[in-house]
Parts: C-alpha cells; sequence; structure tokens
C-alpha cells in the first residue's frame, strides 16, 4: 500500500535529515567544557574518538574516513603531539617504514574516556527507552547511510 512508502516522501527525508544534524550537534556538544579545558576543539574530538576506536589507524584512512585535508589533519595531530598535551602517538608501521600508525597515549585515552562518559550519557539514556529491535535497526539504517 502507499501508506508503507510514506517514508520515502521528501518532507519526511528532510526530517530525518534534521534530525540527524540535531543528534550530531548535542551530542558533541556535550563534551565541550572537557574539549576547551584541554584547549581542543571538534576536529581534535573527532580525531581523538576515531583513534580510540581504531587504535593503530594509518594517515591515509584517517583521511578517507574524516574527509580533511593533509593539511588540516597535519595540525591538530601536531597539536595532538605537543609535549604538553602529549594526547596521541604516531609509530612507524612495521609492514611498511612509509606508513604511520596513530595511538591514544595514556593521557589520550584518560581524555577520551572522559569525553565518552559524557557522550555515552546521552545515548544509554535514549536506547534505554528503545526496544533491542529499535536499537538494532537505528544501527543498521546509520550503516547503510555511510556505505552509500
Amino acid at each position: 500500500m502507499i501508506q508503507d512508502f510514506l517514508y520515502l516522501k521528501d518532507k519526511n527525508i528532510k526530517d530525518v535529515l534534521e534530525l540527524i544534524m540535531e543528534t550530531y550537534l548535542v551530542s558533541y556538544s556535550d563534551p565541550e567544557p572537557v574539549l576547551k579545558r584541554n584547549g581542543f576543539g571538534k576536529a581534535h574530538h573527532r580525531l581523538i574518538s576515531l583513534i580510540d576506536n581504531n587504535p593503530g589507524i594509518k594517515l591515509t584512512d584517517i583521511l578517507k574516513k574524516l574527509k580533511v585535508t593533509k593539511q588540516s589533519l597535519s595540525r591538530v595531530i601536531k597539536e595532538l603531539k605537543k609535549k604538553n598535551n602529549n594526547i596521541i602517538v604516531q609509530k612507524k608501521s612495521e609492514k611498511d617504514a612509509r606508513e604511520n600508525l596513530l595511538f591514544l597515549s595514556e593521557k589520550g585515552n584518560a581524555l577520551y574516556n572522559e569525553i565518552f562518559e559524557i557522550q555515552k550519557d546521552r545515548i544509554l539514556k535514549a536506547f534505554k527507552n528503545c526496544t533491542t529491535d529499535e536499537v538494532i535497526s537505528f544501527k543498521k539504517v546509520l550503516l547503510k547511510i555511510v556505505a552509500q
């Protein structure tokens, strides 16, 4: 029936896009006080999160995932590697010395865990008001959006 396809209407898709934007804004603004206290912003947060979830990630993979320029990534990496920050560690790959791999330092892990706990609170509250099937379906839809 036609009602089964109402979710495909432009208005519904616009509403979903707006919700995705709002979700990103609120979930990434929650830890802003922690980031500001450490002299970091959203670009640093995205990189720290990516490295935490992918220890030993290659620079080329970061560029692909974050869709940023080498220049902007280099700036953020430099700021996170400074002696007083010491948030990330860069190592040469054992397989290919031309490849640089990024890891969080102990200090970086502590910072990310503080940020994650703040973000996790919002997500857990939402998930607790959902069924297991809703959470699984939500994740599947997000993965399909990213895969396009």
